[in-house]
């Protein structure tokens, strides 16, 4: 399509962790420590979804299963198996400790599938379509939602989107990165639910729009009096203003 020009990635590195697929199958962040293959193994519902969704863009994925200090050798043994018997492609990640050779298996494979790899991107939808249709192809095909909910805001925004012909621009999502729904607490791989767009965004310069959905804070998300009002150097090289963590 020609909005996208020449755009066209090679492939997708799907970074996952044994400690976030424990927390996905309902681990207590406080336990996340103890070692579970079984359950490490239960949470990849979560990263499945991933791995498709990359799929829907005819882009090929490899999975880079960052090793935490925490994990056993039977959990990332569980889940690198357990992927491989699904076809995904996947690899572990153990860079922290072991620097470059920690991620030379990583680096291999994905060498390997972008050499074999013959598909061309494609989108999800037209950038000509409706808005309304755009925010609910990502919402159904990506998150698995079954409906979008416009709160008052919302429809105010589309009226004006389309009145000022913004409507023919791509959208860009703001979401929870904690759940594929847009509320934190439903884990997993959540189904039937609805998504809550509560306003659309113009982002007339970088052109695209925003439906702002759940309760999110969107990023700077600084405070009205920044930490960098307080940062001073003097002519010593001596740097003052800056905790240290654990300090405060």
């Amino acid at each position: 399509m020609a909005p996208y020009g020449n755009f066209n990635p090679r492939i997708v590195v799907l970074v996952a962790t044994v400690r976030a697929l424990k927390y996905h199958a309902g681990v207590p962040a406080d336990s996340l420590n103890e070692s579970n293959p079984r359950v490490a193994v239960l949470g990849m519902a979560n990263l499945r979804k991933h791995y498709e969704n990359i799929d829907k863009f005819n882009v090929p994925c490899i999975i880079a299963l960052n090793r935490f200090p925490s994990d056993t050798d039977a959990e990332i043994q569980a889940v690198v198996k357990a992927a491989e018997d699904e076809g995904m492609n996947i690899a572990p990640v153990d860079i922290f400790r072991l620097g470059g050779e920690g991620g030379l298996e990583l680096a291999e494979k994905t060498a390997e599938i972008i050499a074999r790899a013959t598909g061309h991107f494609r989108s999800l939808y037209r950038w000509d379509q409706p808005v309304e249709d755009k925010i609910f192809t990502v919402a159904s095909k990506i998150y698995g939602a079954v409906s979008i909910d416009y709160q008052p805001l919302a429809k105010r925004n589309l009226d004006l989107i389309k009145k000022f012909g913004f409507d023919k621009l791509p959208i860009c999502i703001a979401k929870t990165q904690q759940s594929l729904s847009d509320n934190p607490s439903l884990l997993g791989l959540p189904s039937d639910f609805i998504v809550t767009v509560r306003e659309i965004k113009i982002a007339s310069g970088a052109g695209f729009l925003i439906p702002v959905t759940g309760e999110i804070l969107r990023m700077p998300g600084l405070s009205k009096a920044p930490a960098a009002y307080h940062i001073d150097i003097d002519d010593d090289g001596n740097i003052t203003g800056i905790t240290a963590p654990g300090d405060a």
